[in-house]
């Protein structure tokens, strides 16, 4: 979760707890997708190494050589409405992609990465070992997201923060709902200590 400048609680809709999940990726040869949704802090680890060579914490591609650029394509736990974006290269330096793009839908089938995706965030320029930081214009509510690098490279974490919108006519009227879930957009708005 973070407070954006409305004094606003936005909860990570790319977090594993409230079910968010890779569908589909293009390649992630050095470093499985799936970690890139993790919600602890990407650590270094110098001395640990796999079969593929320098364990990295987080998403990362082989190097491309078709002029290409690779994806991964996410499933939201829940539907939302994404208002800042944190692509966070941590320990990427010389491996980081040079440019990212998201896009995103609203779907009852699960898409492709030739499906009609509409633009979240625009090609953008990013840092290698840096939070690179992006507001988001669109209202527009999503559960599916396809994140681009371009052309390849390592992101540590993707963190998508905004709104939970659910379709509450999809619950039964008698069904016991534990409203303060995370998962249906619960948070904490104060405490005393």
């Amino acid at each position: 979760m973070t407070v954006n400048d409305q004094n606003q609680i936005l909860t990570n809709l790319a977090s594993p707890k409230i079910g968010t999940k890779i569908i589909e990726v293009s390649d992630d040869f050095f470093g499985a997708a799936t970690r890139m949704l993790d919600d602890k802090e990407p650590v270094f680890i110098y001395d640990k190494y796999d079969e593929h060579g320098k364990w990295m914490d987080g998403w990362e591609s082989k190097r491309r050589r078709d002029g290409g650029n690779d994806w991964a394509i996410i499933a939201l736990g829940s539907p939302g409405i994404i208002s800042e974006v944190d692509i966070d290269t941590s320990f990427f330096t010389g491996n980081f992609p040079p440019f990212a793009s998201i896009e995103g839908l609203y779907s009852n089938q699960t898409p492709n990465k030739n499906s009609t995706w509409f633009e979240i965030l625009s090609k953008s320029p990013l840092k290698g070992n840096s939070n690179n930081k992006f507001k988001i214009q669109s209202k527009k509510k999503i559960n599916y997201i396809k994140l681009q690098i371009f052309p390849d490279g390592g992101v540590a974490r993707l963190r998508l923060f905004g709104e939970v919108k659910l379709n509450w006519d999809s619950y039964d009227k008698n069904d016991l709902i534990e409203l303060s879930s995370l998962k249906l957009g619960g948070s904490i708005v104060a405490y005393n200590n």
